[in-house]
């Protein structure tokens, strides 16, 4: 199982370039972003690229409803990103959504040669990931129904006579108390979100029970011992009290693979 590494898109420049650069020093799969709101996650991910040649580098991910592909072609042109590292996320909230991701991620292949990973959270967009994208990014999950998702894109996937997707899972690691704080700020947040609510409604958990939340560096392995096999790939997003290159390089390290 390979071990990606996330970051607020918002967060300094030198945070990025530091936690790049010892995220593939330490051997980690794939180095990530979000893109929230009004930020740019390509320009920030833009960072990434320039400091590091070999990690594979991820958006997670760009809402097709406000973007549209031939824009977010048009970003990955700008910021020079290397198409043949990106990890291209793309995602829809409905209505509508199937058909709109469907149509964005083939007309971002007509523009692009790059990978374009899927967003999902429920199964028919599990079904249509397997069946189209490249990868699928499953978020705010127990292992036990990434398992399930997992086995939606599969399915997918055999139905449309092609490989199996690599899957991602987004984990949220949190270490201390402050990290915990905002860990449960985030997942009220998340479950103020009517998708979100049912995913946490339907597996019968609260948000922070799909996170790690650990009080100190030496129990995130033990605590990261339930993935294993579950998914391609784990993306661990950091969850500090303050975001400082140090605090993150705390995560970053406890995790490696």
């Amino acid at each position: 199982m390979g071990h990606g590494f996330a970051l607020y898109a918002g967060v300094a420049p030198e945070i990025i370039n530091a936690v790049a650069r010892e995220a593939e020093g330490l051997g980690y799969s794939s180095f990530w972003v979000n893109h929230p709101g009004s930020l740019d996650g390509l320009g920030a991910l833009a960072h990434a690229a320039r400091d590091t040649r070999r990690i594979e580098l991820g958006i997670g991910v760009i809402p097709l409803h406000t973007r549209e592909p031939a824009s977010i072609a048009d970003g990955v042109r700008a910021h020079a990103l290397p198409l043949d590292r990106l990890l291209l996320g793309v995602g829809s909230p409905n209505p509508e959504a199937l058909e709109r991701v469907r149509n964005g991620v083939a007309e971002l292949r007509a523009r692009l040669s790059t990978r374009v990973i899927v967003a999902a959270l429920g199964p028919k967009m599990c079904h249509l990931a397997g069946e189209v994208a490249d990868g699928v990014l499953l978020n705010w999950l127990t292992p036990e129904h990434a398992r399930v998702s997992g086995d939606e894109v599969r399915t997918g996937a055999k139905t449309a006579g092609r490989p199996v997707p690599k899957v991602f899972a987004y984990l949220r690691l949190a270490i201390g108390d402050a990290g915990r704080a905002k860990l449960a700020e985030e997942g009220d947040r998340y479950a103020g979100i009517p998708a979100y609510a049912a995913n946490f409604q339907r597996m019968g958990v609260k948000p922070v029970e799909t996170a790690i939340a650990v009080s100190s560096p030496d129990a995130v392995a033990a605590a990261l011992a339930p993935w294993r096999g579950v998914v391609d790939e784990i993306v661990l997003r950091a969850i500090v009290g303050r975001e400082t290159v140090e605090e993150n390089l705390v995560l970053l390290r406890a995790a490696k693979p």
